[in-house]
């Protein structure tokens, strides 16, 4: 059960997933109190915009939608993620926005918020041959999250996180839904140059002394909007590989934002 939670950074349920063998999305997310709002995005080019944030019921709308990426099933409606900022703490504030955007939460400061995820979609060509009931958990599954700010909070929040990066790089301590983790340490990674600015970075979780994780996150702005992915495979947990955070889910969801 505490491999499911590291999986999750912040998940408290994720066996459930794995055990039922179902893809489900994530729960709306409303944000608390936030901190960190600086930090450092990739290539900033544009001032911040003057736009008042979306509402979380406005983020809705335009999360993915099935049909949006083709070979994709989304869902929406799981009740495993926190639902809080409060809910996921760290041991190093500077390392709160990594584990908000991880978590499918704002990791800027901001209450407008909304998530769900995105799975490989295999159950269309699974029968009920053992090899195949296998394979359904190899699934590559992203969190998807949405959060919009007023002013320049997007930029701050992208900054929140490449700053996060950087001071977070020997790891830090997680707790959430009353387990805790131990994220071994945090590198920079190749930003999918969507949006107007975007911060990639991969995390390695203890899998308590069953080896080390690894997972991928980005984190892209397209003006006031910030949108978070969060990838994992279920089936390769212990293989110390990580899944990718795929262009398609990335690239589909930023042509939505406005």
């Amino acid at each position: 059960m505490k491999r499911s939670s590291g999986a999750r950074l912040g998940a408290t349920a994720a066996v459930s997933v794995l055990s039922l063998a179902l893809i489900t999305g994530c729960s709306d997310s409303g944000s608390d109190d936030a901190e960190n709002t600086e930090g450092s995005g990739s290539s900033s080019s544009s001032s911040a915009p003057a736009a008042k944030a979306a509402t979380s019921a406005e983020l809705e709308k335009l999360l993915l939608a099935q049909g949006d990426v083709k070979g994709y099933k989304v869902a929406s409606g799981d009740d495993t993620l926190p639902k809080s900022k409060s809910a996921v703490k760290t041991d190093k504030a500077e390392c709160n926005a990594l584990a908000w955007a991880t978590a499918g939460l704002a990791p800027g400061d901001t209450d407008a918020n909304a998530s769900n995820s995105v799975a490989e979609d295999k159950a269309a060509t699974a029968t009920a041959q053992p090899e195949d009931i296998a394979d359904a958990f190899d699934i590559n599954m992203t969190y998807v999250g949405l959060s919009s700010y007023d002013g320049d909070g997007a930029e701050k929040a992208l900054k929140a996180v490449s700053d996060g990066v950087s001071a977070c790089s020997g790891g830090y301590g997680l707790a959430a839904g009353g387990e805790n983790s131990k994220v071994t340490k945090v590198a920079a990674g190749q930003g999918s140059g969507q949006g107007d600015e975007s911060v990639a970075f991969s995390q390695g979780v203890d899998m308590d002394g069953e080896g080390t994780a690894t997972f991928q996150t980005e984190v892209v702005r397209k003006g006031n909007t910030v949108a978070t992915f969060y990838t994992v495979n279920f089936a390769s947990l212990g293989s110390g590989k990580a899944a990718e955070v795929p262009a398609a889910v990335v690239e589909a969801q930023i042509a939505k934002l406005k």
